[in-house]
């Protein structure tokens, strides 16, 4: 649905519509001159040499903001801001001393104790939310929020705030589209003020309201509002709260602005806008407008002014509190990089080759396999925790569970509500999950982040942006997330269903990366993911999924903790550090050389971040010989990690070289032939076992 723009109303007409009492009419000059004189002190700190290294400024805005700003209701509803938003979030709640504490990137800032950019304000405990400074991508989490709203009946709204140069990015459009289909609760604010930093409006869309091109979603409203004008600004904010209250689906409020300065410090808006252009722009200032609202509506010069030298007195009073708040600390750096896990009992070794098939109370345990456990073990954490939920590309229609059917009968035992399918948009999967997550601590999510490892890179920036969520928010929010992922070849899959991307993953803190190799660990790792806080990316080989070699017999609530690695064979010659599918063949090289009179050690990673090094050094030690085994490429893997460690920590104890094997340093072909001289087998690894054993 569509609501064309309103043609420009006088005061009166505006103000007998909205009907605004005389101190609503106070506070909201009072907010948007205290934030006008935030936005003009903010230059000063970076000039001093005090901090905003980064100011977006919000003159311009001031209409807008004001109103989508009192519109929110902290510790009720949630609002999503961008950079610009600095009267948006003093009047949603923050105050002039938080504001100044961002700026000055103290360690008592409430968005994020000095980690994050200035002018990115937040306040996680009213429910303004930290965003990061990838224009838009908090479009993916607004609705991923009203998904969890939406789910638990609640009647919060989410507010996401955003330039109009914004909804150029896919992130918007994937937002959109979720909100539309699902007939979210979520206002998306687009603030015009004409330029994407010195882009012309012109240059980004054909349309000269961007958020027009959205038109044809059903379920979707556009309000068009002047956002130079608080009351305009108002009526749009109460029209669009009117409409999603219905249930009908969300709404894009679109406020046509003026930006009166530079798009930021590090910006000179000479250089591309006219002199006349500049004039216009400060002549639509929305704060002499709005004072003259109020002479008009019966204020004194006199009232204005005191309202203003208390603002004034305010500043002084917040400005001399925040100048003396503490700095971080440099060692706080390590403080908060990502949530404590679950810590099950005993370290999920069970036997060095095969779990036993009997448990201690004597009751028998079945042999599965990967892809059997994977199943089981989502399904009894689904049975126990019924805040659990699943998404993702094929996860549930009718008899089908994905791709490869590891998520086969889930939607039929727990319902469209806790297991559905999402579009085809990586980004959108990964990013409505840091969204839904937000909801509650205690809520536990899996997805399957790309049908295959080879698709997920649309989904790049989401996965980076929940890496440091955690550590941005100086430990306030942790996305609780579990993503699943099928990884490796050996299927003729190709170029695109044969990567294996943790070579990427593990370059970033704030997440864990695992890798199983036999049933029970797949089950054990899986428990332990989705019982933690934090984010785990579970990578799943899928060659293995219904190999005979991966199979074993899998204990009841067998849970393995993060960060310990698995003997798999015990020896004294050499050491084969390896994980995923190269595990089985680093065992059958182990069982060749045996009959050579070698005994090799085998060493199973299956948790690469956070990584078992104390395993691997003991076992170093004591053979004095390495060999590192994985699927991914030689050139970049992660192998290269673990060697360089072994090199600076172990490099006395080394009798030989460090060998790794891997894929070679090209695409994986189509042809089986092509893609066995590309991919390790267990030839290239006795090969380069025999290379190091006879250095």
């Amino acid at each position: 649905m569509l609501e064309t723009a309103v043609a420009p109303s006088r005061s009166q007409d505006l103000l007998a519509l909205l009907g605004p009492s005389r101190e609503d009419l106070k506070t909201w000059y009072a907010l948007m001159h205290l934030a006008r004189i935030l936005d003009d002190k903010a230059p000063n700190y970076l000039k001093q040499g005090l901090g905003w290294s980064y100011h977006a400024p919000c003159a311009g805005h001031d209409g807008i903001q004001i109103a989508l700003g009192t519109t929110f209701r902290p510790g009720r509803d949630y609002l999503f801001p961008y950079y610009r938003d600095m009267a948006t979030c003093l009047a949603a709640g923050l105050t002039p001393e938080e504001i100044l504490l961002n700026g000055m990137s103290k360690k008592t800032d409430p968005a994020s104790a000095g980690r994050h950019m200035s002018n990115h304000f937040a306040k996680p405990e009213i429910y303004i939310q930290n965003v990061s400074s990838c224009v838009s991508n908090h479009a993916q989490h607004a609705a991923g929020l009203g998904h969890a709203i939406r789910s638990y009946t609640g009647t919060s709204l989410v507010f996401c705030s955003m330039g109009e140069s914004s909804t150029s990015e896919g992130y918007f459009y994937e937002a959109v589209n979720g909100v539309s289909r699902e007939k979210l609760p979520v206002i998306f604010v687009i603030q015009d003020n004409g330029y994407g930093i010195s882009v012309p409006k012109h240059e980004q869309t054909a349309n000269p309201f961007p958020s027009d091109n959205f038109s044809g979603f059903p379920n979707l409203r556009i309000i068009h509002c002047d956002g130079t004008d608080v009351l305009d600004s108002m009526r749009a904010m109460r029209e669009a709260v009117g409409f999603v209250r219905t249930g009908a689906g969300g709404v894009i409020v679109h406020a046509e602005c003026v930006r009166i300065h530079s798009h930021s410090n590090s910006d000179k808006h000479e250089l591309y806008r006219s002199p006349e252009e500049l004039a216009a722009a400060r002549a639509r200032d929305p704060l002499p407008r709005l004072r003259a609202v109020l002479l008009e509506a019966g204020f004194s010069e006199g009232d204005l002014r005191a309202l203003e030298e208390e603002n004034w007195r305010r500043y002084d009073e917040a400005a001399d509190r925040a100048r003396r708040a503490p700095d971080p600390e440099p060692e706080s750096i390590h403080d908060f990089v990502i949530a404590e896990p679950w810590v099950p009992a005993g370290d999920g070794l069970a036997l060095v080759e095969k779990t036993s098939a009997v448990n201690a109370d004597g009751s028998k345990n079945h042999e599965m396999s990967l892809l059997a456990a994977i199943n089981t073990t989502m399904k009894e954490l689904f049975r126990e925790n019924a805040d659990t939920f699943i998404w993702g590309q094929d996860v549930a229609n009718k008899e089908k569970g994905g791709i490869f059917n590891v998520t086969k009968g889930m939607q039929q035992e727990f319902g469209r509500h806790r297991v559905f399918n999402a579009p085809i948009a990586e980004n959108y999967i990964v990013g409505t999950a840091d969204g839904f997550a937000r909801y509650c601590d205690g809520v536990r999510i899996i997805i399957e982040g790309a049908e295959f490892a080879d698709y997920f890179w649309p989904a790049a920036d989401q996965m980076v942006e929940i890496s440091h969520e955690y550590w941005r928010t100086a430990g306030k929010y942790s996305p609780n997330i579990t993503i699943r992922i099928a990884s490796g070849g050996y299927i003729g899959g190709g170029l695109y269903h044969s990567q294996n991307i943790e070579g990427w993953l593990t370059t970033l803190p704030g997440i864990r990366v695992v890798v199983p190799a036999f049933a029970d660990d797949a089950a054990g790792l899986l428990r332990t993911a989705v019982r933690s806080r934090g984010c785990t990316v579970y990578l799943e080989p899928k060659f293995l999924y219904n190999n005979p070699m991966a199979k074993t017999n899998v204990p009841h609530d067998f849970a393995v903790p993060f960060g310990k690695a698995r003997r798999r064979r015990s020896g004294t010659d050499l050491t084969i550090v390896a994980y995923g599918t190269p595990v089985h063949f680093a065992l059958e090289a182990a069982q060749t050389l045996a009959a050579e009179g070698k005994e090799v050690e085998v060493l199973d990673l299956r948790s690469l971040m956070p990584l078992d090094f104390e395993a691997i050094a003991a076992s170093v030690k004591k053979t004095s010989r390495v060999l590192i085994a994985h699927e991914d490429k030689v050139h970049g893997g992660f192998g290269g990690e673990i060697a360089a460690r072994i090199s600076n920590e172990l490099f006395a104890h080394l009798d030989a070289p460090i060998e790794r094997v891997g894929s070679t340093f090209t695409p994986v072909g189509f042809n089986r032939i092509l893609e066995r001289a590309v991919l390790p087998s267990t030839e290239k690894v006795l090969a380069a076992a025999r290379k190091v054993l006879a250095y």
